[in-house]
């Protein structure tokens, strides 16, 4: 029997799945997720994360690799066998049963008797502020409390681990801000799995303690949420967490490469890397007479395009040469002003906030 310290982890092995025409969904994939872990499968429509995560429930049996959840092997175990339960983007919720009998369905049909099945339904329900809705029918709920109302459902099992299938995306933008906050905390307090399939990158950094970006089948980089956001390990992922400015750079002397924008001053001499990587948001923006010329990688533009987007304004600056840089500067008492198109700007670009990619 595994050791308690199991429960709940998952370790693939070469797991690969190849669909009809030669279609590689999955390309040879090793991956350890952690028990008690909120780990995230990110990455754009088609690549694979959707098919990783249906092979770990079992609706999907690899071609290739070995599956083991809390110790057990399982790539051969049927879906109903594995200490795994899976919450559809979709809900999947029996329309003639209310509230509390689809969230006990899994119970009765396990056999537990009537007194347990209402003890821990109505127990998740006071859990997920659902119990008021016991006796309504799916049909009369909104999409936040048939969402709710399929996360019970799994939980109320008690699996090792819980799979979610983009859940939240059919959610309202500040429906699903809340229940983004709501599912980590809730994950946290019960101390059980959580592997989530997400294509939005807000999800995965709001929730996620690591997550795995995929492309093309394969995991590009796994890791915490901040290491994989500050440090891309590839410009895909530079690009697909988050917004950047990316430049290719060739070696000049010292700490010094030579951009599309100019020579730029980095930290360290370039080795491998072929390409030079800054988040809009660690970019500083002056009034171009304002520019503190005693600094290195001070750039001056025009401001072309001024977004504002609440918290924050995006600026799309054109410096003299044609470059585009994207910057962001947040809106807050301490921000010193604002910028309209047209007007002249300076850019400074720090060097500890410059990333190095190779490729």
């Amino acid at each position: 029997m595994p050791g308690t310290t199991d429960r709940g982890g998952i370790t693939l092995e070469g797991i690969s799945r190849v669909f009809g025409g030669g279609i590689v969904a999955v390309d040879q994939i090793d991956l350890a997720i952690r028990p008690g872990e909120f780990f995230t499968l990110l990455g754009p429509s088609g690549c694979g994360k959707t098919t990783l995560l249906r092979m770990i429930a079992g609706f999907e049996t690899p071609d290739s690799g070995r599956i083991v959840i809390s110790g057990r092997e399982m790539q051969t175990v049927p879906p109903h066998r594995r200490a795994v339960n899976t919450v559809f983007q979709s809900y999947a919720l029996f329309p003639h049963l209310n509230v509390a009998e689809n969230i006990g369905f899994g119970l009765r049909m396990r056999g537990i008797a009537r007194a347990e099945r209402k003890f821990r339904t109505d127990q998740i329900m006071a859990l997920l502020q659902i119990d008021d809705f016991a006796t309504r029918n799916p049909a009369q709920l909104s999409g936040g409390q048939r969402q709710r109302v399929a996360l019970a459902r799994a939980l109320v099992n008690e699996p090792e681990v819980v799979l979610l299938d983009e859940p939240l995306s059919a959610l309202d933008a500040k429906l699903r801000a809340e229940l983004q906050v709501e599912l980590m905390r809730m994950q946290k307090r019960l101390g059980m799995t959580f592997i989530f399939v997400t294509h939005d990158q807000q999800e995965a950094l709001v929730m996620s303690d690591r997550i795995a970006v995929m492309e093309r089948g394969r995991l590009l980089q796994v890791g915490p949420v901040l290491d994989v956001y500050e440090q891309p390990r590839s410009v895909f992922v530079a690009e697909f967490l988050g917004l950047s400015n990316i430049w290719p750079i060739t070696p000049a002397p010292g700490n010094t490469a030579d951009t599309p924008l100019g020579r730029l001053t980095i930290v360290t001499p370039i080795g491998n890397e072929r390409t030079a990587m800054i988040r809009p948001e660690k970019i500083w923006i002056y009034n171009d007479t304002a520019a503190p010329l005693d600094r290195p990688n001070i750039f001056r533009g025009t401001v072309r395009e001024a977004i504002y987007m609440g918290a924050s304004t995006q600026y799309r600056v054109e410096l003299h040469d044609g470059s585009i840089v994207l910057a962001l500067d947040t809106n807050n008492q301490a921000a010193e002003r604002s910028w309209q198109p047209g007007e002249a700007v300076a850019l400074e670009i720090k060097p500890e906030n410059i990333i190095l990619i190779d490729g």
